[in-house]
């Protein structure tokens, strides 16, 4: 990496991102950092139970208050939970069953030959924008960009004579920055209106939103972010992070052999052998692999192949890996196949450390109540402004950012704040689609620099392969300009559609007329 002090020519922007680098890498270990921030979670219940902070709970209008972790109970919890804890956070089952599939994939020389094969059909010029773009389009796939987007994006950015952090953090960038926006429905959509529904019910009690209700807003964002991820890497990212004009061997990028070409076609055989499958079960209305619900009916946004996109990712980077593996005669036998799922586990015992701790700080900090209270009192403050619906709606946005640093789960957060804004919007004349979408715009810009997204560690892991003195300030000095550049731009996107009246998705109307009182 470049050593901005160093550089006696730098810009404002650059003296800027290198201080908040040596800031963020001034501090100790990922790990040690979150062991403790866990521990001050502890010692902070304790204080605001005894200072008497509390908050309403905005759907149940129950008192909630800090839940103190420095007694007796507490202790017991804590010892109790510690493991459970551990094995129940959401990305170490998620990484570690896909990279299974992955490591076969990689092993078997499939990955490198498809890369290599990219990067002969795809001027290196466009390589920054097909790499933004993916990370938003696999969205709609859940974590699919996490686990195997962000790091492949750094084996492609490498094989082409640029930073391979590089490529990470425009992966990321889309993946997590772009979180909401996308060209077709994804597995939050669905999530997102069932919350905004019930929400908006507290004042209509028949009132539906589909879920695709910030459809139009969402797909018209995927070009914006796109461009914008772009600008930001060239621009601002790049000269931190330069090309790498001198390859090691193994780096260099060489035709394809006879026999990788061959392990290419098996694998594309193989490819639409598996798109038919999964077509043939999710196309057609009783298909197998689609939710039947309770009367019958079949649902796509919530099938098995979304919700369990994880599986797919293993299935595919199994089936892929041998049959490209067989073709290209790099797999002769199981044997072969168990050592590619080994040796891609072996490189993960400093993410699975990492994650022991993340995931203790992330269960302390909802055992206190601690991030309820925040988010609530923020609502609070918010509505007590006053503001027209416009700037009520960008201030919306900007809280919705923030608050998105202490609370990383996008329905979380949703779920606690929806009961507040959805209904208060409501009697203002705004409709819950639109609420909804703007939620969803502030909620995706700050995950990039946020400690409490859940795959945080796991990007600082990725990084630290190519730069192993990285830690939390690199990764965080590297994404801030696009987590800025991104809350500025898509907020202007919002205010521009909002006031054109423009809806926000299929049915969703641009204004709410609020129900008449009963007369007498």
């Amino acid at each position: 990496m470049t050593d901005l002090a160093a550089t006696p020519h730098r810009t404002p922007v650059e003296r800027f991102l290198a201080i908040v680098e040596r800031a963020g890498n001034a501090l100790p270990h990922p790990a040690t950092l979150f062991a403790s921030m866990a521990l001050l979670v502890v010692a902070g219940s304790a204080l605001a139970a005894w200072a008497g902070v509390s908050a309403v709970h905005p759907s149940t209008g129950k008192l909630v208050e800090p839940v103190n972790l420095l007694t007796l109970e507490g202790l017991h919890r804590i010892m109790t939970g510690l493991v459970q804890n551990f094995v129940s956070f959401a990305p170490l089952g998620t990484v570690l069953v896909a990279l299974i599939g992955i490591g076969i994939a990689e092993h078997s020389g499939l990955m490198q030959a498809s890369l290599r094969k990219l990067l002969f059909v795809t001027p290196r010029s466009l390589l920054t924008p097909v790499t933004v773009f993916a990370g938003v389009m696999s969205n709609m796939a859940s974590e699919i960009g996490y686990v195997l987007l962000v790091p492949l994006a750094g084996v492609l950015f490498k094989a082409a004579g640029r930073h391979p952090i590089l490529g990470m953090a425009a992966a990321f960038a889309g993946v997590s920055g772009g979180y909401s926006a996308n060209l077709l429905l994804g597995t939050i959509d669905p999530l997102l209106a069932g919350l905004s529904q019930e929400a908006a019910r507290l004042i209509d009690p028949a009132y539906v939103v589909s879920p695709a209700a910030n459809y139009y807003l969402m797909v018209a964002s995927t070009p914006l972010l796109t461009a914008l991820g772009w600008w930001v890497t060239e621009k601002i990212v790049a000269p931190r992070w330069p090309d790498q004009t001198t390859l090691a061997a193994e780096d260099k990028v060489e035709p394809l052999t006879e026999a990788e070409r061959r392990g290419l076609r098996w694998a594309g055989w193989a490819t639409l052998a598996l798109t038919a499958i999964v077509l043939a079960g999710i196309v057609p209305e009783g298909g197998f692999l689609r939710k039947i619900g309770a009367v019958g009916e079949t649902s796509v946004l919530q099938s098995p192949l979304l919700v369990g996109i994880v599986s797919v990712i293993f299935v595919a980077g199994l089936v892929l890996g041998v049959v490209y593996g067989l073709g290209a005669g790099t797999i002769k036998s199981d044997n072969d196949v168990i050592k590619g799922m080994s040796q891609q586990m072996s490189t993960l015992g400093g993410y699975i450390v990492l994650v022991f701790f993340a995931a203790q700080f992330v269960a302390f900090f909802g055992w206190t109540n601690l991030g309820l209270i925040f988010a609530v009192k923020g609502a609070a403050f918010v509505q007590s402004t006053g503001l027209d619906t416009l700037p009520l709606l960008v201030k919306f946005i900007l809280l919705t950012a923030f608050v998105n640093l202490a609370m990383g789960s996008a329905s979380a957060k949703w779920a606690l704040m929806a009961p507040v804004f959805v209904p208060m919007f409501m009697l203002l004349g705004i409709p819950p689609e639109t609420t909804q979408a703007a939620y969803r715009v502030g909620d995706s810009c700050t995950n990039i620099i946020s400690p409490m997204m859940t795959y945080f560690v796991l990007i600082i892991a990725f990084m630290q392969r190519y730069e192993p003195k990285a830690g939390m300030g690199t990764v965080i000095s590297t994404m801030l300009p696009y987590s800025i550049v991104f809350l500025v731009g898509w907020t202007i996107l919002f205010v521009l559609w909002y006031a054109l009246d423009l809806p926000m998705g299929p049915g969703a109307p641009a204004t709410y007329a609020p129900p008449a009182a009963p007369a007498g």
